[in-house]
């Protein structure tokens, strides 16, 4: 991170900040992202908000960002610098960052912090999420519509909520629309590593999956797929479009920048107050990237009609009848999950197979 007002020694210095032209108190907003900015998913898509932001507010504001920080002590340490560098708004932009971010908060009451997919709040941490499994409901439709061996290989970061949701989400969609799919899921246990990502792609490929599906910021399980070849793939966070049209035939695509915007603007005027968002489709959080000509055309306005219908509220991709894994009831027909069940959903739906890791 450089900054103007940093405090970090020249070696702690690991990354490239950029600021709007000077004026005398402009509001100092930072980011600390899990990944580096060019991972073309996920962290890409938090620093082309960043990246609106300057162009939005001009010298109004100024930026500045470290990237690729693991979660746990090394998060609270830059936080505590950017704190301590003058930030007034702090974006921590991984779940493994909440904790950190509510020790940080604590020790500078006066400095607010925006904490992404996590629960906890204080006066000063509001939290803020997108509802990535409708966007995987779409995909699961595709992946269950397109598949020629119904082996669907599913990569998983870490056994939370988040991406428990988007597997069974994805999951109940393909299901639907094929009974025969079954998916195999590979816990990478990182949010980005490409050499695994790539590793676990190939492992599922290897297996018969035809089509990849990712809850990994990289995009090298679609150069894998790339490689292997007559296999699909859907973009991550971002629209991976240099994998279009095949194998990337679609993408989730995280649209941060309204949102940050409008933190910001609230830190500007003076009215920023915590809360919690979890935004979805209808409200231009989550995006569906462009449906390639790789995809049928009934299949793809199949998926267009879902995503519209998702968007207005007439469908929820949690409804029932939907049983837990072990034949348990757990929604009956008709009735549609609750978000307090879906915040902390720990279970995988009837017809996966595989046990979620402690």
């Amino acid at each position: 991170m450089i900054t103007r007002r940093s405090l970090l020694g020249a070696a702690a210095v690991a990354a490239l900040a950029t600021a709007a032209p000077a004026q005398d108190n402009p509001v100092r907003v930072g980011f600390i992202y899990v990944g580096p900015v060019g991972d073309g998913g996920w962290t890409f898509e938090h620093n082309e908000a960043r990246l609106a932001l300057e162009e939005e507010f001009g010298d109004r504001i100024e930026t500045v960002y470290q990237e690729s920080v693991p979660e746990g002590a090394d998060a609270e340490r830059v936080m505590t610098q950017m704190a301590l560098s003058g930030a007034d708004l702090i974006f921590a932009t991984s779940f493994g960052y909440m904790d950190p971010v509510m020790n940080v908060a604590e020790k500078f009451p006066d400095v607010n912090f925006e904490h992404a997919t996590g629960y906890k709040t204080a006066q000063n941490v509001s939290n803020y999420s997108a509802r990535f499994y409708e966007g995987r409901a779409v995909q699961g439709h595709i992946a269950g519509s397109m598949t020629k061996t119904n082996k669907v290989g599913y990569i998983a970061s870490f056994p939370i909520p988040e991406v428990i949701r988007g597997i069974n989400a994805a999951f109940l969609a393909a299901r639907k629309v094929n009974p025969d799919v079954q998916f195999n899921v590979i816990w990478a246990f990182t949010w980005v590593d490409p050499a695994k990502e790539a590793d676990a792609a190939t492992a599922l490929i290897e297996q018969g999956a035809d089509v990849i599906l990712q809850h990994t910021d990289s995009t090298a399980p679609q150069a894998a797929a790339a490689e292997a070849g007559d296999v699909i793939t859907f973009g991550q966070a971002s629209d991976m479009s240099e994998y279009a049209p095949s194998p990337r035939v679609s993408s989730i695509i995280d649209n941060w920048a309204p949102y940050y915007i409008d933190r910001v603007q609230a830190q500007i005027d003076g009215t920023w107050e915590s809360q919690s968002v979890w935004q979805g489709i209808g409200d231009g959080m989550v995006g569906i990237g462009e449906i390639t000509k790789a995809v049928p055309e009934e299949v793809r306005a199949e998926a267009l009609d879902i995503k519209e219908r998702i968007a207005s509220g007439e469908l929820h991709p949690f409804t029932g009848p939907i049983n837990r894994q072990d034949g348990s009831k757990w929604l009956a027909e008709g009735e549609t999950a609750t978000d307090e069940v879906l915040l902390g959903m720990d279970f995988f739906v009837e017809g996966l197979t595989g046990e979620i890791p402690n």
